[in-house]
């Protein structure tokens, strides 16, 4: 928790890494540092751009990774069972690239991603999916920071 809060000792540039690495590789709550950055006043627009941009690029990191095929690389450094991801291979099957909204949920988001980039899924309607998806989370995070922010102050 340390060190998330020293992410939002950075602004924008912390806000960016925290989404970045919660997006791909490292379990972060990059909700914190936004949050954090929404009630210091940071400009709304300026911290949703900034989080879904690095969020997303997150996500296609994991994408790639999953493109490449090298499953012993996605056990090591995603810390993703082959096993779950040949299930999760099973469920995408005639689903489609449009999955990829739903890479933004918690526990399932990087089985997704993963899943669609080892099936080669179209890597355009993946990466406009995802983009969406991630997009809208954090829109509607700010909306919630925002709500309940009111009733503190």
């Amino acid at each position: 928790m340390e060190f998330i809060a020293g992410l939002s000792e950075w602004g924008y540039i912390g806000l960016f890494l925290s989404a970045f690495l919660s997006g791909s590789i490292i379990p972060l709550s990059s909700e914190v540092v936004l949050g954090i950055l929404l009630v210091a006043g940071f400009h709304p627009w300026g911290c949703l751009l900034t989080a879904t941009a690095g969020n997303w690029l997150g996500g296609v990191t994991c994408y790639y990774i999953g493109h490449l095929g090298k499953i012993e690389w996605i056990e090591k450094y995603l810390r993703i069972k082959h096993e779950k991801l040949e299930k999760t291979q099973k469920w995408l099957q005639g689903k489609g690239a449009l999955m990829a909204f739903f890479v933004f949920l918690p526990g399932v988001g990087d089985l997704i991603i993963v899943g669609l980039g080892l099936m080669r899924a179209n890597v355009l309607l993946v990466n406009i999916s995802m983009l969406i998806g991630k997009f809208l989370r954090y829109y509607l995070i700010i909306i919630g920071v925002d709500y309940f922010s009111s009733f503190i102050q």
